[in-house]
């Protein structure tokens, strides 16, 4: 037996239960068992947990896992037993362009996820961790990091001289302002914490705004770039925050809209979208090679995650709490093992 969450009907943090769970068992024939480390909070899971998005009664949730292999199946030579790994949000998506069917199996959502100790699996569920990571690092990758690392480099083009603009302290965001800068462009972030913009500014952003105090925040974007308009937005509010970040968008700019923490939906200016000819591209999370790409990037400049705490996997319910506060900086990581 082994240790881990599964969430009960009604969905909420209360219905959150530490239970035994068998053991995930040997692999067959293209299978790795993982013994889980870590994972971290995405707000996907937090929608999850909190029965926004629906499941079934006693699913084990948690998009991301990372921990070390313990046995492969026969076949299996990508894979040795202690190699760190770190799973897939979407383990049936390879590469190429996605299918319908990729987005329905989301560990945690579609089917059980890593808020466990152990997990036995195809082996295609998990790409190698990067070079020097330890388990809470990784786990931070498979939902934020891809999400950040497509929004930039896969959907938009982001090079050196480009301006990003970011929104916001939480995962995708920081990680989005490192592979921005590691890339050579010039971010640009906004905040409602005076705190937090001194600390995005410590990690290279080059421009900050106060949103709180500065409501027409995209006039003031305008201002940094000389009237000229930013060539990237990581646009996570959704409809509460849209009009801005059109207004901030230079010509022929692209928005990628990955969230909705400011409203799921509302007006929306078509006559600017037009006038600027603007490209918003949603996005959710990416493919298998997508994550490949990223961690050979990481591999090749170095980049660390921000982890803002830890919470143990018994207390999955008080690092939601934390989550919601809206308190942290980066990723809150949960270790398992």
């Amino acid at each position: 037996m082994m240790k881990g969450i599964r969430l009960r009907a009604p969905a909420s943090l209360d219905n959150l239960t530490y239970v035994e769970l068998p053991d995930a068992g040997e692999p067959k024939a293209g299978e790795i068992r993982v013994k889980l480390m870590a994972s971290s909070l995405n707000y996907h899971d937090y929608a999850v947990v909190a029965g926004m998005i629906p499941t079934q009664d006693g699913r084990i949730p948690m998009s991301d896992g990372a921990g070390v292999v313990e046995a492969v199946g026969e076949g299996v030579v990508d894979f040795q037993v202690g190699d760190l790994v770190v799973s897939l949000f979407f383990p049936d998506w390879h590469d190429g362009a996605a299918s319908s069917s990729a987005f329905t199996r989301v560990p945690g959502d579609g089917m059980d996820g890593y808020a466990r100790q152990s997990v036995t699996v195809p082996a295609h569920y998990f790409t190698h961790a990067p070079t020097g990571y330890n388990a809470a690092q990784a786990a931070t990758l498979t939902c934020a990091g891809v999400t950040a690392w497509r929004a930039l480099f896969v959907d938009g083009n982001v090079r050196p001289g480009s301006t990003v603009l970011i929104q916001g302290s939480g995962g995708v965001s920081i990680f989005a302002l490192q592979l921005a800068k590691m890339a050579g462009a010039t971010v640009i972030a906004t905040s409602s914490s005076d705190e937090k913009l001194e600390r995005l500014r410590a990690m290279g952003a080059d421009h900050l705004i106060n949103y709180r105090e500065q409501a027409a925040w995209g006039v003031k974007a305008l201002d940094y770039t000389g009237g000229r308009g930013v060539d990237h937005v990581v646009e996570i509010g959704g409809a509460g925050t849209l009009d801005q970040s059109m207004v901030a968008t230079r010509v022929g700019g692209h928005i990628a809209l990955i969230g909705v923490l400011a409203g799921f939906a509302g007006p929306v200016q078509t006559a600017m979208l037009m006038a600027k000819n603007l490209r918003v591209q949603g996005l959710t999370v990416g493919s298998r090679q997508h994550q490949l790409d990223m961690i050979a990037a990481i591999n090749a400049n170095g980049l660390k995650p921000v982890v803002d705490c830890h919470f143990a996997l018994a207390d999955l319910a008080g690092a939601f709490s934390h989550q919601i506060s809206g308190r942290h900086f980066g990723k809150i990581v949960v270790d398992i093992a």
